[in-house]
């Protein structure tokens, strides 16, 4: 009995080490990315993959914040700036020379109720959407709340064009916290299709007042927002020949040439 014991446990140890490596995770290709410290007032320089396998594409924007009915518009509100200041837990990862900056907004409306405002990128005055890279398994950002009963949402748009709206908790706290928000695994975050949204995108905070809170007078700021992420979990064998255009190819060039020869003859 014992004998037989040592080789079906002899049989399942080899067997654990005869499984293809393919099939287990890489934890190296997990990595954590930033998407804006908010330092750089429109230069991010922001690097995503490119239309080909070898090429990238680096992205630049800055933040605009718009508002519901009832905001007090004769007063100027919403309100957007940047400011010097920074969470006292990233301090320690500071460069000499930086500059740290947060971003701002301030917001008042005429009457309690439903109020909202939306802050988001934008690129040349109009709304833009961040690409995200790899599978993404969370986004996390550090906000400033002002201990206001307000309710503030992630909002992002899966690889169909559909836009999520994810909850991120109120802002009933006093100063910085960090925030991190799952990404549920129904978002579809890579399309099979050629043609349309291929990825998914950040398309900005939402923040909605609760309908007995005050709303005469409210502030938030806004750091270090990031995501982690499995960078090469859409990289696969021949993952070159998935946006290649036919009419750039040496191939359809060569049988082009040799289509215009055969007509020649």
């Amino acid at each position: 009995m014992k004998k037989g014991v040592v080789v079906f446990t002899g049989f399942a140890f080899l067997l654990a080490f005869s499984v293809p490596a393919v099939a287990q995770p890489s934890s190296r290709a997990v990595e954590t990315r930033v998407i804006d410290n908010f330092d750089n007032v429109g230069s991010q320089d922001y690097q995503v993959p490119g239309k080909t396998a070898d090429s990238t594409v680096s992205h630049n924007w800055t933040w605009g914040v718009q508002a519901s009915h009832y905001i007090d518009k004769e007063k100027g509100f919403p309100k957007l700036d940047y400011f010097k200041a920074q969470p006292n837990s990233l301090k320690y990862f500071n460069k000499e020379g930086e500059e740290p900056k947060v971003l701002g907004v301030q917001v008042s409306y005429l009457r309690k109720g439903e109020n909202w405002f939306e802050v988001y990128p934008e690129n040349d005055g109009k709304p833009y959407e961040i690409p995200f890279v790899g599978t993404v398994t969370q986004v996390d950002f550090w906000v400033w709340g002002a201990n206001y009963l307000y309710f503030i949402d992630l909002l992002v748009r899966d690889a169909d064009g559909r836009v999520y709206t994810l909850p991120a908790g109120n802002l009933a706290f006093n100063g910085w916290r960090n925030v991190i928000v799952q990404i549920p695994s129904y978002i579809r975050q890579h399309s099979r299709m050629r043609s349309g949204p291929t990825i998914m995108s950040f398309v900005g905070f939402r923040i909605r007042t609760d309908p007995d809170e005050y709303v005469d007078d409210f502030t938030v700021f806004f750091d270090q927002l990031k995501f982690t992420t499995n960078a090469l979990s859409d990289i696969f064998d021949g993952y070159e020949l998935k946006t290649i255009e036919f009419g750039d190819s040496e191939s359809s060039g060569a049988s082009g040439s040799s289509s215009s020869q055969g007509d020649a003859k």
